[in-house]
């Protein structure tokens, strides 16, 4: 999106470079990511919405703005495919029995992506295609989508708000980018446990809250599989916001993740990257989610 922009390429060189500093690259199995089709995307997104990204590719070394943030680039069509495209296909290789479970280091991020129209870096939906996926092509009944991303997941809520197949359970800083997420009490469907926590919130406040609302949520839910938005930037070294988790935090939420899904879903979990944008501590943070992913953490 242009050598200025937070959602930059050095994003997932910084994951490999600490994957590989952990020891932990070893005991992966990576895949390249297939291209989703149109019908993939139509899971989730309008024709129109499809098109605004497809149709409006600009020349090389130009870019074409959807919003003040988000920006279109002559590949940006290929990488928006491949970042769905991932999703998918961790989605069938778990559920095949292939792998335990999946973490898809892609970008552009997605879970601003409404059904209507891309935003906050995001151009497609990846978390919600795949979830989409789950329940289209495998008749899965329930499954759910925690979203630890410090922005609320809009796109993801405006996709299954009226799905109660899909439980969506997160937090988010609020008042943040997308001001979105914060209900009148008792006008929130049962299956959204979206959270607003404030600024500088840390690690200690938000267990809590996944304690006091997630668990109790995600087991009343039984979801046959989880799926993550993992987005980073909570982290106390990001300043795209204000929180202040560390790496033991989303190893301590990755791991009550794992337990509900061993319980209720086989252990299937496909977490997707979404922000995080402070390179040392998103890679940090993504080595000690995979290790509890692993087992070795």
């Amino acid at each position: 999106m242009g050598d200025w922009h937070p959602e930059c390429p050095a994003r997932l060189q910084a994951i490999d470079d600490q994957l590989i500093a952990s020891g932990i690259d070893a005991l992966l199995d990576r895949r390249d990511a297939p291209l989703a089709a149109i019908d993939d995307l139509e899971l989730v997104h309008t024709p129109r919405a499809i098109a605004r990204v497809r149709d409006h590719l600009p020349r090389a070394g130009e870019h074409h703005a959807l919003d003040a943030d988000t920006l279109l680039n002559q590949h940006s069509w290929t990488a928006a495919l491949r970042a769905a495209g991932a999703a998918i296909a961790a989605t069938d290789a778990v559920m095949a029995g292939e792998i335990d479970n999946a973490f898809c280091a892609v970008r552009p991020p997605g879970h601003h992506a409404t059904p209507d129209a891309s935003m906050g870096f995001c151009l497609f939906n990846n978390v919600a295609i795949a979830a989409a996926h789950a329940l289209q092509v495998y008749g899965l009944a329930r499954v759910a989508i925690i979203d630890f991303d410090v922005h609320h997941g809009n796109g993801t809520e405006a996709a299954f708000a009226a799905d109660p197949r899909v439980l969506m359970a997160s937090f988010f800083q609020h008042p943040l980018y997308p001001y979105s997420g914060v209900h009148a009490p008792g006008t929130s469907p049962a299956h959204l446990v979206n959270i607003p926590v404030p600024a500088h919130a840390r690690g200690d406040a938000v267990r809590e809250l996944v304690g006091r609302h997630w668990l109790p949520a995600l087991h009343a839910h039984r979801p046959q599989m989880l799926f993550i938005s993992a987005g980073f930037d909570a982290h106390r070294e990001d300043d795209m916001a204000m929180m202040g988790l560390v790496e033991a935090d989303y190893a301590w939420i990755t791991r009550q993740l794992v337990d509900v899904a061993r319980e209720h879903a086989q252990g299937r979990i496909v977490s997707c990257l979404e922000g995080g944008y402070a390179l040392s501590a998103l890679g940090r943070s993504v080595v000690a989610h995979l290790k509890v992913l692993a087992g070795i953490g």
